[in-house]
């Protein structure tokens, strides 16, 4: 029985709606004990406030163990691939959470990382004090790549665009670690002891969820309730296994 690795925004809900079709799909996998992770980009959140946002909207039989954020990614892959434990941070909850749990030393002074979330009360002055560590030698790792956030009717600065402020500053890359990018992935893949083959992508966007999939082997299902349409595929010359208008044609 296959693992599904799901998105959230998009694909479980909007906001604080949930999606028509997607609490039935999850309370089937329940039913049937077929396991599933939400895989993420949004690193604001503790696993603790993503089961409570969740059950706020009507979701039952979640639970903490559900969920693998950007956060976590970026966290266990710093760990493993660079050297130093003291980090300063920009970001929520979810991102102080992941760190604390990797064994990162949280710092204001001689910084060996700089992380990056999704700080919605960002300030020039953290984003000034950021930098200097930087330039004396930081290293900046990025939770994700995202541009642009969707919020109704329009879009808000994604945490994408705020680490490309800070690689253009110092002029140098921090390592892509949320969807599309490979290690989201393969760190979920070693948290719960998966391997890609026995998984299936499930999520909304093309350029994320599906992508994700494509570039590294994993089966993946579009479904059509958020980001993009049955005629973006041909657009964007990303091609899921399966796309789906509503979940419950999953169940």
């Amino acid at each position: 029985m296959k693992t599904y690795l799901i998105d959230l925004d998009g694909t479980m809900y909007r906001g604080s709606q949930i999606i028509p079709g997607a609490k039935e799909f999850i309370d089937a996998l329940l039913a049937r004990k077929q396991p599933f992770v939400f895989l993420t980009n949004n690193a604001k959140r503790t696993l603790a406030q993503n089961v409570e946002h969740m059950v706020n909207m009507g979701f039952t039989g979640i639970e903490e163990k559900h969920f693998f954020t950007s956060a976590m990614a970026a966290a266990r892959y710093a760990a493993a691939h660079y050297e130093g434990n003291k980090a300063y941070y920009i970001g929520q909850d979810g991102l102080k959470e992941a760190l604390l749990n990797c064994g990162f030393t949280l710092c204001e002074e001689q910084a060996d990382f700089v992380f990056v979330g999704l700080d919605v009360e960002g300030t020039y002055e953290k984003y000034s004090k950021a930098l200097e560590h930087l330039l004396h030698g930081a290293q900046l790792i990025g939770t994700n790549n995202d541009r642009l956030l969707a919020k109704p009717g329009g879009f808000n600065v994604g945490n994408g665009s705020i680490v490309a402020m800070f690689e253009y500053a110092i002029g140098k890359p921090s390592p892509k670690i949320g969807k599309p990018y490979a290690p989201i992935l393969e760190e979920a893949l070693k948290y719960f002891g998966l391997k890609k083959e026995d998984c299936i992508l499930l999520g909304d966007n093309l350029e994320t969820d599906i992508l994700l999939g494509v570039d590294n082997g994993v089966e993946s299902i579009m479904v059509t309730s958020g980001v993009h349409s049955k005629e973006d595929v041909e657009r964007l010359q990303i091609y899921p296994n399966r796309i789906v208008e509503d979940l419950r044609e999953l169940i």
